[in-house]
């Protein structure tokens, strides 16, 4: 494939694998009637439009964002594909309802003539309902059979866990990244369980002093992460132009270029155990007093 040399032509054709990616992800989750090649379609679109939509300057990985976009697109187009009429989706409730029923009462599952004369109609209407019912592509909001129970397996599965193991690296590197003060108090209180007095005593300020660290270092955090995974839901800074927001759009980048680093690494995660012993605060933490 060439192109025009445009910058986002070059965006598009060094990230067209996202869209294989993504669409192979969905295809694992969803009945084998779904097309590849729709899915594809769509994913393409979404690629290019997430291409021409980019904006560098807020330091969010293009790969990341584009992976977003192409998501939503190939959700949207699984909803588009769901064809049914509101009666054969009535039916095919009404059915399920009806099995189960017959189910518990009978200890067994019901045979078609016993379906059939429940619900007052013919073996012939039942067979159309489940015909209807298997031919559907499911929605992800349909009540009935959604793809989520298409799925036997109910452990998390690979795109769920890739999500979960790309928010862990955001989150790692985005308190790694904290100023040192900040990232004492929430590797202190987080991730060695300490109480919020025993931190104060030892460091030498006073709890309320903890405590408004914590909750900047946690706001500050969010916004890292959300920077990178969520870029929507971080707050628009009241002087964009101020020392404070460039520090802060500082932080971001550090989060992104520092999540980027551990993603080419071996896999960096969070281990979710606490410690059997907590470690010492260093001389170089106590700096924290002087902040109080």
């Amino acid at each position: 494939m060439t192109t025009t040399g445009h910058p986002t032509d070059e965006l598009v054709v060094a990230n067209l694998a996202l869209v294989g990616y993504q669409v192979s992800e969905v295809l694992m989750r969803v009945p084998p009637t779904v097309s590849r090649d729709d899915l594809a379609s769509a994913g393409h679109l979404a690629l290019v439009l997430a291409a021409r939509a980019y904006d560098p300057t807020t330091g969010v990985p293009f790969a990341r964002y584009a992976a977003l976009r192409i998501r939503g697109a190939l959700l949207d187009e699984l909803r588009s594909m769901d064809w049914a009429t509101r009666g054969a989706r009535h039916r095919a409730r009404e059915l399920a309802s009806t099995s189960e029923r017959l189910t518990a009462t009978l200890g067994r599952t019901p045979n078609r003539e016993e379906l059939a004369s429940a619900l007052g109609t013919d073996v012939a209407s039942v067979d159309q309902a489940r015909q209807d019912a298997e031919r559907r592509v499911l929605s992800i909001d349909s009540t009935v059979n959604p793809i989520a129970e298409l799925v036997s397996d109910k452990s998390p599965g690979p795109e769920e866990s890739l999500l979960t193991n790309e928010r862990l690296r955001y989150l790692r590197a985005g308190v790694d990244t904290l100023p040192e003060r900040l990232r004492v108090v929430v590797e202190q209180l987080f991730f060695h369980d300490r109480p919020v007095s025993e931190l104060a005593e030892e460091l030498g300020v006073t709890q309320s002093r903890i405590s408004q660290l914590r909750t900047e270092a946690l706001g500050l955090l969010r916004d890292g992460l959300n920077a990178s995974l969520d870029p929507d839901l971080v707050p628009a800074a009241e002087r964009p132009d101020g020392v404070a927001e460039r520090r802060r759009q500082g932080y971001f980048a550090a989060v992104a270029a520092r999540a980027a680093m551990g993603a080419s690494a071996a896999g960096v995660t969070l281990s979710p155990s606490v410690p059997t012993q907590r470690p010492s605060v260093s001389a170089e933490q106590r700096s924290l007093s002087t902040a109080s």
